[in-house]
């Protein structure tokens, strides 16, 4: 047998392979725990320098923090909503998802886009009656 093959055959090898692999282990968790070290100290240094520059009482309100209209749930899921007795709103909301409305808020698209696709099937379902009785009672 050759030699370098040898020592993984016997058991004293083995001790010799475990040791290899320990070693290189131990090799691998010092940099590792060096680059981890130098992480910390410098987040820690950088926790020093900065300041902060606005009172958090003085932030300026985003676009999105103001509430929606029609009771904070927006136009469109109150024109869905109220549209089950009032149907023309379903209408009104269409006519505002597909004039762009929600490009003010986008917030607005998902109830625009509900009432329109209502006020599609509504608009189907009153053409199956005006059609039925049409034809079945003329």
């Amino acid at each position: 047998m050759d030699e370098s093959n040898s020592k993984f055959v016997s058991g004293n090898g083995r001790t010799e392979l475990a040791k290899f692999i320990a070693d290189r282990h131990a090799k691998l968790m010092k940099q590792a725990a060096r680059y981890s070290s130098a992480l910390k100290d410098a987040m820690a240094r950088g926790k020093r320098r900065y300041t902060l520059v606005k009172d958090v009482d003085d932030m300026e309100t985003g676009a999105y923090d103001k509430p929606l209209p029609c009771f904070g749930c927006g136009i469109g899921w109150f024109s869905f909503l109220l549209g089950f007795m009032f149907p023309l709103l379903w209408y009104y909301a269409a006519f505002l998802y597909f004039g762009n409305y929600y490009r003010k808020d986008p917030r607005e698209r998902a109830g625009l886009a509900a009432s329109a696709i209502t006020a599609m099937g509504f608009s189907l379902v009153l053409l199956v009656i005006f059609a039925f009785r049409w034809f079945y009672y003329p």
